[in-house]
């Protein structure tokens, strides 16, 4: 038996054969757009539950949802093993940050991975309805032609900043997609604006229509909102 918390891992809850797959991270941030469109992607592409983050640096903490208990940072697989999700429902302090960004890109490495996409928010007063890109300069020439425009200028904190950094120095790409958000409520609309881009980027078709059902959404994150709300200044945040 396992006497203490491990630094970090990935404990694997289902063997599903990966196939060099993309994956897709979301974590709390502005707007909570992140958890938001990756439950989302998770919810429409039925993707399983492979496995959970251990790790002495999370909170003591879980999350229920509709009255059923599920741990708050989880890997997901599609049924192909050619798409996998990673989703965070809980605010992480900057102790022990670096540990669980090697786990997770150790872990993608593992797997054949070679791109890593993050999906978040940058607060703002009002969402424009536009996505924006950062990435090495090939991506970003490429996503322009998709109409998902260029960051000409910000920084990038917390777990998000991290994998990014990382990945400049090893071989996985990373980037990430943003949509200006509501700093002080779950934003559905800036989650759906994200998911159109993946969809005109990666040729995928996923359904964004009940993201517009607001109050819906902002019911089942309202709990984590108030927390990022009381803690952002300890989490990750998007500037630009």
């Amino acid at each position: 038996m396992q006497s203490e918390f491990p630094e970090a891992e990935v404990f694997e809850i289902k063997k599903v054969k990966l196939k060099n797959p993309i994956i897709f991270a979301g974590f709390v941030g502005a707007g909570l757009v992140g958890p938001v469109a990756i439950n989302h992607i998770i919810e429409k592409l039925e993707m399983e539950e492979i496995g959970v983050m251990r790790s002495k640096y999370l909170p003591p903490s879980t999350v229920f949802m509709k009255g059923r208990l599920r741990h708050p940072f989880r890997f997901y697989a599609n049924k192909k093993g050619t798409i996998c999700a990673i989703i965070c429902e809980i605010t992480l302090k900057m102790e022990g940050l670096y540990s669980l960004i090697d786990t997770i890109l150790n872990w993608a490495e593992q797997k054949g991975s070679r791109e890593i996409v993050i999906l978040d928010g940058v607060a703002g007063k009002k969402h424009d309805n536009r996505a924006y890109c950062a990435a090495e300069d090939d991506l970003v020439r490429t996503m322009a032609d998709k109409d998902i425009s260029m960051i000409p200028q910000g920084f990038i904190t917390g777990i998000p900043g991290g994998i990014l950094n990382e990945c400049l120095v090893r071989e996985i790409q990373g980037l990430t997609l943003l949509a200006k958000a509501d700093k002080t409520a779950p934003d559905s609309i800036a989650a759906a604006t994200l998911i159109e881009a993946l969809n005109r980027f990666y040729e995928m078709n996923i359904d964004t229509k009940s993201l517009q059902d607001k109050e819906r959404i902002n019911s089942e994150f309202s709990e984590l909102s108030q927390k990022y709300t009381e803690h952002r200044e300890v989490t990750s945040g998007m500037y630009m």
